[in-house]
């Protein structure tokens, strides 16, 4: 692999994972339209390292103060929410063990990734556009983030969006828009760290060029950072709108590709 498919694969890695687009989405179809070799497992675990770094440098603060309240002071707001964010993982690492054959396989046809990026654009847009703006971060409560997490699990399919999918279902619960990024961000790191561990136990016999699995690992997190950033306070101003409008025309041209090759 070269270094420059090195850093579009980053960049794409650093933008899906955060904004409501599909990450998997982007890097199964990148070689697919450009004729790219499939990256590989190392590269893949190189691509989920980069951006855990970038949302742990982000929320570190907060990851803090959340384990040491959960810890000692299980009554608090702050210790609610990290048991919350505990409980929201199960569903979704539950059924990823059980479905990950298919979601290896299966779930990367490149038709149904643009039916996908379709649907769930007009999910997330009319979760977004009819929901009330009532609840807060740490006003979440276990039924909830029970639920956020059953929904995570559909992010196995590529198309869906783990962020999209799951800042939909806050939506749908009329948590706050910047709220619902930010659960899903803290959600996001404990889930990530376990997918990068539990494939790295193929890791040993897969061999890895060093100066790409470096340089996409940086460009990931770097991108990845500056996602979070834009993406929390933009919601403080829009909807996600524009982004349910990129799904809609990728999408299409996806499917329409697809259909035609």
């Amino acid at each position: 692999m070269s270094v420059l498919e090195a850093i579009v694969y980053g960049m794409l890695q650093g933008l899906g994972e955060f904004l409501p687009i599909s990450s998997t989405a982007h890097i199964t179809l990148a070689p697919w339209f450009f004729g790219w070799k499939d990256p590989g497992l190392a590269f893949d675990i190189a691509l989920h390292l980069g951006t855990l770094a970038a949302v742990v440098i982000f929320f570190w603060k907060d990851w803090i103060d959340l384990i040491k309240a959960g810890l000692t002071d299980t009554k608090s707001p702050e210790g609610r929410l990290f048991w919350y964010i505990v409980l929201a993982c199960v569903p979704g690492g539950i059924l990823g063990l059980i479905f990950e054959e298919h979601v290896e396989t299966t779930f990367r046809n490149p038709l149904l990734i643009g039916i996908m990026l379709i649907v769930m654009g007009i999910v997330i847009y009319t979760a977004d556009k009819y929901s009330r703006s009532e609840i807060e971060l740490l006003d979440i409560g276990p039924k909830r983030s029970f639920l956020i997490g059953v929904s995570q699990a559909l992010a196995m399919i590529p198309g869906v969006s783990r962020s999209g999918i799951t800042m939909a279902a806050g939506r749908a619960m009329r948590i706050k828009r910047e709220d619902s990024a930010r659960f899903t961000f803290l959600l996001s790191t404990p889930f990530i760290f376990l997918s990068g561990v539990y494939k790295a136990k193929d890791l040993v016999s897969v061999p890895i060029d060093a100066l790409p699995f470096i340089v996409a690992i940086l460009t990931s997190a770097v991108v990845g950072i500056f996602s979070i950033k834009f993406l929390l306070e933009y919601l403080r101003r829009k909807g996600f709108g524009v982004f349910a409008v990129y799904r809609l025309v990728l999408g299409a041209i996806v499917v329409a590709t697809a259909l035609l090759r």
